[in-house]
């Protein structure tokens, strides 16, 4: 093989430029595992660093797709050999090293994760590093006690990738979903997926708010954050837990202690970038059985080739999409 295709972002003081290129498995960057990438799929943080004004991106040129699935082609660590399925998440990938808009991609082999039975490349990337953050969400509010019989639990964005995965999610183990979005028209799509319940955006900023309100939610996975949150803490409900993992709605927040020392409520931060190789491999695991959607083809936006990459990270900029976005290389 002489050559591959990438989406290649290079910065030069003011000038950015954005576009395929012909790469060779040299200009890679050192690691042991190279992988011959089948999917990758388009996050926020992806269209972030296909725009001039993302400030995600620690150095150029870069290769953007912070999630990736393929084949492994070639290994220098023993865990992995030619032919293994494999995914990669988070970490560096796409903001700090070549990452998976690639026809190949070269990795560390401790952020490498073997592909778990039950999931293919493409069921792998409509979950990726939104669905692992979902996930991560759910896991991180039963540990602290969730239960289904508790009562409801909300979720925010619930259109986006996050909140798609995590209305699945929830609804499959039992649990009774709100869902929160601003788009009237996705109503359908998010009772489809399990919603019990769809709540316009504006529903969680009320005109008056108090320190503490009625106490009502169980939960709440919020890949939002911003002014809502505090309305959303002075509802979840004694001992409850919200796992917060964006910033969409920015990354401030005013909020008094009342829900903390009053109610118990805990406030999760969701980092999925950094989450322990170990413990990240199982909690894949429980995403290719308990936890994976049973709609999960439903949460397809729409499918690109590389030429596409640039324009659906516009759609994702502008606030046009609703699930996931995959790229096929």
């Amino acid at each position: 093989m002489d050559s591959f295709e990438a989406l290649f972002v290079e910065r030069t003081n003011e000038t950015f430029a954005i576009g395929i290129k012909e790469l060779k498995l040299e200009d890679l960057p050192p690691g042991e595992v190279t992988v011959r990438v089948h999917y990758s799929s388009m996050n926020y943080k992806d269209a972030l660093a296909c725009s001039p004004n993302g400030r995600v991106v620690r150095s150029y040129p870069i290769v953007p797709g912070i999630d990736l699935a393929g084949t492994v082609a070639a290994s220098s660590d023993p865990r992995f050999v030619e032919g293994d399925e494999v995914l990669v998440t988070s970490y560096e990938l796409g903001t700090g090293r070549y990452g998976g808009f690639s026809a190949y991609a070269r990795v560390p082999a401790d952020w490498v994760v073997p592909l778990p039975q039950g999931l293919t490349h493409r069921e792998a990337m409509l979950l990726g590093t939104a669905g692992f953050t979902a996930a991560l969400s759910v896991q991180r509010m039963e540990d602290n006690g969730l239960r289904p019989e508790q009562g409801p639990v909300l979720v925010r964005g619930a259109t986006g990738g996050v909140g798609s995965n995590s209305v699945s999610m929830l609804a499959a183990l039992g649990y009774q979903v709100e869902a929160s979005t601003g788009k009237a028209e996705d109503h359908g799509y998010l009772t489809a997926l399990g919603a019990a319940a769809v709540l316009p955006r504006e529903a969680l900023s009320p005109a008056t708010q108090k320190p503490l309100d009625k106490e009502y939610w169980a939960g709440a996975v919020d890949p939002v954050g911003g002014a809502a949150l505090t309305y959303v803490l002075s509802r979840i409900r004694y001992g409850g837990s919200v796992a917060l993992s964006g910033l969409t709605g920015g990354n401030d927040f005013a909020a008094t202690v009342f829900p903390f020392i009053l109610r118990g409520v805990n406030l999760l931060g969701i980092d999925s970038v950094y989450y322990p190789a170990a413990a990240r491999r199982q909690l894949w695991e429980r995403m290719a059985t308990e936890l994976k959607p049973v709609g999960l083809e439903k949460t397809v936006y729409k499918e690109v080739e590389l030429a596409g990459v640039v324009d659906a990270a516009q759609e994702v900029l502008n606030g046009q999409v609703r699930g996931r976005i995959l790229v096929k290389l």
